[in-house]
């Protein structure tokens, strides 16, 4: 059997007493893409980043096309051909494409034209201009050189970063989480991308949660549990459930149970032209306008900077529009801080998209984190820590945290552990109204789905939840009615395909439907002349 161009072997890696990678293998050919699957915490990063130079592996060797290979940095892994593509971009926003996917050039003798405020003077655009084009036509891939980082879309960026790495050389891909914040649309162009790379010769590997586009997309599959390789399969040789028990050692449901949504009059939640603009004065929100019901979950979708936050940041009291009007049952929310909501007896409940940053306080216990909802209300200057004990205890019991003790620091949980501290913690507050974004951005397949059961028992109770959510495969599943948002401008408020109690004359749309809403191509699904049918 001929040698693999990428070949990693029994490598291990341990940070402190964590085991991360524990001899692990893999391989990777030319003209084949590999998908690597793994739970949270199962080495899937550290792995790749092993073989970006990020790391350096504790034991095992790195072959590359035969040759053994050691690398102390970046720069050594990509001297090799190693190519990253992070699924956080890393471009330089107020420079353009070309600008960008030049950095780290080599110096020449000849001035550049542009590059206003950047103090390199020394390269050659033209010639730089040329060796893009020319991986363009061998890629078959597309950019506007001269556009701003900033005036990208998403997809926009994902290939200036694939130009990047493969301006410098790669002939070896890893692509961390591509599809997390496309379109369907885009992640078609992405895998037709990835398939003209492919034929031409690049060893490409991909890490995603997204079963489907494993199927779609790779040749073979390497899955990793607690650290170790488990299998190494063919993709035509197994199934999105087989994956899925190698992944978690055990069989788990791939389905959403959906809930007929309760039948209600008056909306729960009404939300009136709500307006805003950054300090710049760019509109971040224009005249936006739903209702959210008692007992339905309505999902948002938008393409990434689309007014998600900053929505619901408005709508918890974090931030005030420039204009518009926020009414719960009838109470006005506009102005009220989070304290003043909580004061009025409005029960509101925000889990937002940075769970650390803004949700919980990451050094500290998840009993300090679950006291933090009730100190303004402590009689006296004690607070009653065995109570607060006692409430962390029924959290991690309830929801099936996974900690040492409630005193555990909750930065030192893993994601998904993380992510019900804090969802246990805001539902165990009985909210009426449930403002929830990316619940399950980073997580893996087994905490996902149990953040989605534990959203349906809420909608079942009666709770109005608003879900941001960027999986439209997932949108489509979960939501009884989905608000596409391109631009902070409300294109339509559609019923997926699926949803049950849909209105008699009301259309159900398939995600692609919603991809060109997120685009801004509302004309051509539904003509020129068409206002709003919702």
């Amino acid at each position: 059997m001929p040698q693999a161009y990428v070949e990693m072997k029994h490598i291990s890696k341990r940070f402190g007493t964590v085991q991360a990678n524990d001899d692990v293998g893999m391989t990777v050919d030319r003209g084949e893409i590999v998908a690597i699957l793994g739970e949270n915490g199962s080495g899937k990063s550290t792995l790749v980043n092993m073989l970006s130079g990020m790391y350096v592996p504790d034991s095992g060797s790195i072959v590359i096309n035969g040759e053994k290979r050691f690398f102390k940095s970046p720069q050594d892994a990509i001297a090799a051909g190693i190519g990253m593509v992070y699924q956080h971009f890393k471009l330089i926003p107020v420079m353009n494409a070309w600008e960008n996917i030049s950095l780290g050039e080599k110096r020449g003798d000849v001035p550049s034209e542009g590059l206003r405020g950047w103090r390199t003077p020394f390269l050659q655009k033209k010639k730089i201009i040329e060796k893009i084009q020319a991986l363009e036509g061998r890629f078959g891939l597309s950019i506007q050189h001269k556009k701003k980082i900033y005036d990208m879309p998403v997809s926009e960026k994902q290939t200036v970063e694939i130009l990047k790495v493969l301006y410098r050389g790669a002939s070896v891909l890893v692509l961390d989480e591509p599809t997390a914040v496309l379109t369907p649309q885009e992640t078609t162009r992405l895998f037709s991308m990835m398939r003209t790379m492919k034929a031409a010769g690049c060893a490409i590997i991909i890490i995603t949660h997204k079963l489907q586009e494993v199927m779609e997309i790779s040749d073979r599959v390497t899955v990793l549990r607690k650290g170790k390789s488990l299998s190494t399969v063919y993709t035509k040789d197994t199934n999105p459930r087989e994956l899925t028990e190698l992944m978690v050692g055990g069989s788990i449901s791939l389905e959403i149970h959906r809930e007929k949504p309760l039948v209600q009059k008056n909306p729960m939640l009404e939300v009136r032209s709500l307006s805003l603009r950054d300090p710049e004065g760019v509109q971040i929100m224009d005249a936006l306008s739903f209702d959210v019901f008692a007992g339905e979950i309505l999902g948002v979708a938008g393409i990434a900077g689309s007014g998600q936050k900053e929505l619901c940041e408005i709508i918890t009291g974090l931030r005030r529009p420039d204009s518009g009007a926020i009414r719960f049952l009838g109470e006005n929310l506009l102005g009220l801080s989070p304290r003043g909501i909580k004061k009025k007896g409005i029960r509101l409940s925000f889990i937002p998209e940075d769970r650390l940053g803004m949700g919980l306080a990451a050094g500290m216990s998840i009993t300090d984190n679950i006291l933090l909802t009730s100190y303004d209300s402590t009689q006296g200057p004690l607070i009653d820590r065995l109570k607060g004990r006692i409430q962390a205890e029924t959290i991690v019991r309830r929801y099936a945290i996974s900690t040492p003790s409630v005193q555990h620091i909750v930065k030192k949980l893993s994601g998904g552990n993380i992510q019900k501290v804090l969802l246990g913690r805001e539902l165990e507050r009985e909210p009426r109204l449930l403002v929830t974004a990316y619940p399950v951005r980073g997580l893996d397949i087994g905490a996902s789905y149990s953040i989605y059961a534990m959203l349906n028992v809420q909608k079942k109770r009666g709770v109005g939840v608003l879900f941001i959510g960027e999986d439209l495969d997932v949108l489509q599943e979960l939501c009884d009615r989905i608000m596409v948002i391109h631009r902070g401008v409300l294109m339509d408020i559609v019923y997926p395909q699926g949803a049950l109690g849909v209105p008699l004359g009301k259309p159900e749309v398939s995600k692609e439907d919603i991809g060109l809403l997120m685009l801004g191509h509302k004309s051509e699904l539904y003509g020129a002349a068409h206002t709003n049918p919702a």
